[in-house]
């Protein structure tokens, strides 16, 4: 399963739902640019590291941007920019999860909801 900056983020503030299912997957993926937002969001190095110590505990393998997911995330901004308010990063994750095959966990129902060629597992803090 992918990832996606949501629910790492629950799973980081102690959310009980998030760190379950991040437990029941075996295959955890994350795309670069989930890590990459992770990083930016950091206040520290010391967050930085332990985001970083909990990506490899948890044996997340980060999957990178490839010219046929830029080409995907592209046609999804043409198509759901305006619609749903996507955004660059959204566009690419969503696109990592297409091109890999994988479903994304993610709360941001809003912003994937249209794209019919995503297998989705929408997450809920609550």
């Amino acid at each position: 399963m992918l990832f996606d900056t949501d629910v790492l983020i629950w799973a980081f503030r102690g959310n009980t739902n998030a760190q379950i299912v991040i437990d029941n997957d075996e295959n955890r993926f994350v795309s670069v640019v989930t890590y990459m937002e992770l990083i930016q969001g950091a206040r520290n190095k010391q967050e930085q590291k332990m985001i970083k110590n909990f990506l490899s505990a948890l044996n997340f393998q980060t999957l990178p941007v490839t010219e046929n997911i830029s080409h995907r995330a592209a046609i999804f901004m043409e198509e759901f920019a305006l619609k749903s308010c996507m955004g660059i990063a959204d566009a690419l994750i969503f696109a990592t999860a297409c091109e890999n095959s994988l479903t994304l966990c993610s709360s941001n129902y809003k912003h994937f909801k249209d794209i019919v060629s995503l297998e989705t597992n929408v997450f809920k803090p609550e």
